[in-house]
């Protein structure tokens, strides 16, 4: 198959031809139909996970269709339309069993411990317990572009800050993790603040559902001026940039908050 292998950190990659992936025993292999660009593979492709041997495929956010399977995987077959989560978690151990698939111990993440997307196939691990199956109606492109910033965003909105209609929620970074999240909470009934330091990026963050902004780069107090908004302060606040300074302002924005992310 043809691949986007580097050989080196930091050095520009090529497209090279590499053996096609087999399937694990519990695992598949997927026709890559369509695979996004995050910024972790820049991680990865600096050199900052210990976890990428080289020469290395990138790739995490991918959609498309199993062409093997094997034996012993019983819930996926050829021709099945699939996409898959970032962390792929070992099924079995306690985290697993308790709903916490992104700290699994023993979880793989293809294109950091091993081969991605950035190729015509892939090969995941865990089959049974981590495809998630695509409707026929929804295009490859989007299923893409939900497993892992949108995920991620879903755990943290409805998951973690159990967000309910009516609630105020003040999202900081308006990037792909920030975009998704204002959307799932304005989904949720929930009046959401978007916060970034560029006009361009909270003119479209409105669009998507935020009812507020604010722009940190010319805001003086942030906290003050979302606690002037809600009346009080945000039920819940979101960092979706993992900046110092988003991270120190995010729990102040909540009426009442300590360390955590809700106000409750």
């Amino acid at each position: 198959m043809k691949a986007v292998v580097f050989e080196k950190f930091g050095e520009a990659p090529t497209i090279q031809t590499v053996p096609d992936p087999k399937p694990a025993a519990d695992g598949v292999v997927i026709k890559v139909e369509a695979t996004g660009l995050c910024r972790s593979d820049w991680h990865g492709w600096m050199g900052h996970d210990e976890g990428i041997t080289l020469p290395h495929v990138p790739g995490h956010e991918l959609a498309g269709v199993v062409v093997a399977a094997g034996k012993q995987v019983s819930r996926w077959k050829a021709g099945d339309r699939v996409t898959v989560p970032f962390a792929v978690g070992c099924g079995r151990c306690f985290e697993c069993n308790s709903g916490n698939h992104q700290v699994c111990e023993h979880q793989s993440q293809p294109g950091f411990t091993g081969w991605g997307s950035f190729a015509e196939y892939v090969g995941i691990e865990h089959a049974d317990t981590n495809l998630v199956r695509l409707p026929d109606e929804m295009e490859f492109a989007t299923a893409a572009s939900l497993g892992c910033r949108f995920v991620t965003s879903f755990r943290a909105i409805v998951d973690q800050g159990r967000v309910t209609p009516g609630e105020w929620v003040a999202v900081h970074g308006c990037g792909g993790v920030g975009l998704s999240a204002i959307m799932i909470a304005s989904a949720m009934g929930a009046n959401v603040i978007a916060i970034d330091l560029t006009d361009e990026k909270l003119e479209f963050a409105k669009k998507i559902g935020a009812v507020a902004t604010i722009n940190a780069s010319t805001t003086p107090n942030v906290v003050k001026a979302v606690k002037q908004i809600t009346n009080g302060g945000a039920h819940m606040s979101m960092d979706a940039l993992g900046h110092p300074t988003t991270v120190s302002t995010r729990s102040p924005t909540c009426a009442g908050a300590g360390a955590t992310s809700r106000s409750d």
